[in-house]
């Protein structure tokens, strides 16, 4: 059984960090952990009754999603106490952004999480872990599943349907999809404004908001976080902790 070497004790947690592609750092999770994020993102192809980790197709070296991340991180929930990070107790976030047949996808991943039950947070009960379905969701699966195992990261069309927060805490879009500055200067009135319209839709229904394929840099993030982004979408983890932290001096 995997035994963690790091309590993280010492780690101050970041609401605002999510990193993005995490299982593509040197050492996935881990990494994220030790620079206070709350939120991480892993790809999951199904092959066969495997949930492989990858960003692409699956090669001989993928690992799987309970390798990964379920086992590592339901040994961090008993060994800290019934959380993920010993001085902070709200859930951590596992996304889990499924790149093959949703439905398919799902079935196995419902399978797979009631050997962690006791580490999730559903409506349930509060728990270590929140899982959040992107990618290919199968949104009614997802709704009637009786166990209510996961969450669904959400879409800015998603808003107006009544999602609440327990099945949808979470809307997520392309960064594009809004503006196109590039991170330099400042942008402009407009651009500002389209954030912070989408931000306030979003926290008008009690819910976060992530952009994904962002300017990844701190100009950039402190113009978001302050727009009202509330979670900060990064492959940077060291330095957007730096950040992070110089924020809270």
């Amino acid at each position: 059984m995997f035994s963690p070497l790091f309590v993280f004790s010492q780690t101050t947690p970041h609401a605002n960090a999510h990193a993005h592609n995490d299982y593509e750092h040197n050492r996935p999770l881990f990494e994220a952990l030790e620079n206070g994020f709350i939120s991480v993102e892993a790809d999951v192809h199904l092959q066969g009754e495997n949930l492989l980790v990858s960003h692409d197709d699956p090669h001989k070296n993928s690992k799987t999603l309970e390798t990964l991340y379920l086992r590592p991180l339901d040994s961090l929930r008993l060994k800290n106490g019934g959380s993920i990070y010993e001085n902070h107790k709200r859930p951590f976030f596992l996304m889990i952004d499924i790149k093959t047949n949703g439905e398919e996808t799902f079935r196995v991943l419902v399978n797979l999480l009631s050997k962690y039950a006791k580490s999730l947070n559903t409506p349930h009960q509060k728990g270590a872990i929140q899982i959040l379905i992107s990618g290919n969701r199968p949104v009614d699966l997802i709704m009637n599943d009786p166990n209510h195992f996961t969450a669904i990261d959400g879409r800015p069309s998603d808003l107006g349907k009544g999602f609440s927060f327990t099945f949808m805490p979470l809307i997520s879009d392309n960064y594009q999809n809004i503006i196109s500055w590039n991170g330099l200067g400042s942008p402009s009135n407009e651009e500002r404004e389209a954030i912070k319209k989408l931000a306030n839709a979003v926290h008008a229904e009690n819910k976060k908001l992530r952009l994904w394929n962002i300017p990844d840099q701190q100009n950039a993030w402190k113009v978001l976080l302050d727009c009202g982004v509330d979670m900060i979408n990064t492959d940077n983890l060291h330095e957007l902790n730096l950040f992070l932290s110089s924020k809270k001096l």
